[in-house]
């Protein structure tokens, strides 16, 4: 078990804009790897079924389309482990700005990450499933951060993740 606890939601905040792009993917590797030793206690707290892991290995796959409400479930509770969002769902700004800085980012790509994920969250249809409404959330901010090619290395990024699962 990781000492601290991972969000895939902000997971993805680590990532560049611009000039940034290649360091960027590989910080998001490093915490999407993270990620998965802080999914396994959600998935207990929660009762979530180990058939939701496939979507975090694939999540960077363009192609790839999540739809399980489970997946946001557990991205739901990584985001409110983190303080990341409030009760309510409402982003906490410098919880998120903090959290991408502690993973790499500098100050100015950590506020324009938290920009991405705010407009993406302010974006979504009204739901008053949360679980849904992450899951949601997520698809945004992966299509946002496709169409800005910053997306990772899917072969290595789901290396790096697989290797982590073996050695939970």
């Amino acid at each position: 078990m990781c000492n601290q606890k991972e969000v895939l939601l902000l997971a993805f905040i680590c990532l560049s804009l611009g000039k940034l792009v290649d360091s960027s993917e590989q910080v998001l590797t490093d915490m999407s790897t993270n990620f998965v030793k802080a999914l396994d206690e959600c998935k207990k707290e929660e009762g979530l079924p180990d058939t939701i892991t496939a979507d975090f290995i694939h999540f960077w796959k363009e192609d790839y389309a999540l739809t399980s409400r489970l997946t946001g479930c557990a991205i739901l509770c990584l985001s409110k482990k983190l303080e990341i969002v409030d009760p309510d769902l409402e982003l906490h700004h410098g919880n998120t700005k903090e959290f991408a800085m502690k993973h790499g980012a500098d100050e100015e790509l950590a506020m324009d990450l938290v920009t991405i994920i705010h407009d993406c969250g302010n974006s979504i249809q009204p739901n008053d499933d949360q679980c849904v409404k992450v899951l949601e959330w997520a698809k945004c901010f992966k299509v946002e951060i496709h169409k800005k090619g910053m997306a990772p290395s899917v072969e290595i990024a789901v290396g790096e993740v697989l290797a982590e699962i073996a050695m939970v």
